[in-house]
């Protein structure tokens, strides 16, 4: 989750329909931070030292601290991250990775990027992550890792997953592009499995003002494979020693940024649960809204669903209120996929979802009167759905 299609579409401010509520607003955030923003990079700018300077090193270091882990190493984009963490575990021609087809088709890419095999587990319908029961199917001879993917900044059912991999000695990656933040039992994510990667696109809820991305482990090894890998292989100065290597470095004013609004992102969470929550207030069974009371969600999106979904999706854009889908082509109905996947793959309830799941606008600078508003369209859908039920029983 890690590029454009993985988060809202950027929108900036609606200027002459300024009564649409967006998705997202990427311009609302300077209106706090945009004078510190601002100072930093020209600090940068003027530094002469735009690559592996003191900004890179000290994010590291802080959002290490923060993640509760030993190391991080920052690279160009969360796709990478995932790509870099499979190589770093070994993974390669000959080999299965294990995750998720509704996802947005991050995980495979980089699965088929470094030679292996994406095999697709089938989601809980509940929380629409990984269900353990159907992982414990997926996993074979050739399982050499497992992508878990933190849908949505939900946690995922970690100590169920982490309870088979470790009975096969499979490793574990957690794509954590949407869950920055997100914590059980005092253990935030990435810090769960063998390796964390994470996405810092701008829509992300830690986002820079461009690509971004980073890995974080608790292993020594695999943080020194990674760093090795993210520039060319080497081990010394033009001296590579390590196969596979290539050019994936996060830049000086990227990290400027991401230290300026690292710590906001706990209060930024909870606005962004305090959104959801008020829409779920809203709601009725016509649409489920996810519940998110308690720090395990770090509330990216509000995926909601609806068995009517267009008709919600209508409903919303007459009221104008911007929507999204996230992601409506699951992994293996996929035109680029299909000579490389068998033809009969069935995952009942990533299929069901993918037909119900719409996305509202959740971000933490959306004013009360926008909230107000999409909370009073979701009430009015409901009601006008439970009224054509009733006339439908009554004939």
């Amino acid at each position: 989750m890690h590029g454009p299609g993985s988060t809202n579409d950027q929108q900036g401010r609606p200027g002459a329909a300024a009564s649409v509520v967006p998705l997202n607003d990427l311009c609302r955030p300077l209106d706090m931070l945009g004078v510190e923003i601002a100072e930093a990079v020209e600090t940068v700018v003027r530094s002469g030292r735009y690559i592996f300077g003191l900004n890179v090193a000290a994010f590291e270091e802080e959002f290490a601290a923060y993640c509760g882990t030993q190391h991080c190493i920052t690279v160009a984009n969360g796709t990478d991250a995932l790509e870099l963490a499979l190589r770093a575990l070994g993974c390669g021609s000959g080999n299965e990775v294990v995750t998720v087809a509704n996802a947005g088709m991050y995980a495979a890419a980089a699965t088929i990027a470094v030679g292996a095999t994406p095999v697709f587990a089938d989601i809980d319908a509940r929380t629409m992550t990984m269900a353990p029961e159907s992982l414990a199917h997926a996993v074979g001879p050739r399982t050499k890792a497992i992508v878990v993917t933190h849908l949505y900044g939900r946690l995922a059912d970690i100590d169920a997953l982490l309870g088979i991999a470790r009975r096969h000695g499979i490793a574990i990656v957690e794509d954590c592009a949407q869950a920055h933040g997100a914590r059980r039992n005092g253990r935030l994510a990435g810090a769960w499995g063998d390796i964390g990667c994470f996405s810092f696109y701008p829509t992300k809820n830690l986002g820079a003002l461009g690509d971004g991305g980073a890995i974080v482990t608790g292993d020594g090894a695999l943080a020194s494979a990674v760093r090795e890998l993210r520039q060319y292989g080497w081990t010394g100065k033009y001296a590579a020693s390590r196969p596979h290597g290539r050019n994936s470095r996060l830049d000086e004013i990227q990290a400027a940024v991401l230290r300026l609004k690292l710590p906001h992102l706990d209060r930024w969470n909870e606005r962004r649960r305090s959104i959801v929550q008020r829409y779920r207030g809203a709601a009725d069974g016509s649409v489920v809204v996810p519940d998110v009371d308690g720090v395990d969600h770090a509330a990216h999106l509000c995926v909601v669903r609806s068995r009517d979904r267009e008709a919600l999706r209508g409903h919303l854009a007459n009221d104008r209120i911007a929507t999204e889908i996230h992601y409506p082509v699951p992994d293996h109905r996929q035109v680029a996929l299909r000579a490389l996947l068998p033809p009969d793959i069935a995952l009942p309830q990533t299929e069901r979802a993918v037909d119900e799941i719409l996305t509202l606008p959740c971000f933490p600078e959306m004013t009360d009167e926008e909230i107000g508003r999409v909370c009073a369209s979701l009430a009015r859908f409901c009601e006008q759905a439970n009224q054509c039920r009733q006339a439908r029983s009554t004939r």
